[in-house]
């Protein structure tokens, strides 16, 4: 179940125990702290995810630099064998 179907659930069982009159401060405590945990899971992914996207944006800045010098690399070796084939 996702975060998001989780506090909609929670949302609406709220609802439903205020308005049928059958809420006892149990559940609601209940609710809440349903709730809170909910926020801290939320906080929590919301920060794996931006330590990912940082991951990644590493990764792609690296990747780029490689391939940069692989082309060097590679018109500094077609040189060289031009060279070498002149001779």
């Amino acid at each position: 179940m996702t975060l998001k179907t989780t506090l909609k659930l929670t949302a609406a069982a709220a609802s439903l125990a205020v308005l049928a009159g059958c809420a006892s401060s149990s559940a609601l405590e209940e609710v809440r702290v349903t709730a809170e945990q909910a926020q801290a899971d939320a906080s929590q992914a919301l920060s794996v995810a931006n330590q990912a996207q940082a991951t990644a944006t590493q990764a792609q800045r690296d990747a780029q630099a490689a391939l940069q010098l692989s082309q060097q690399n590679r018109e500094e070796m077609n040189r060289m064998f031009q060279t070498s084939m002149r001779k």
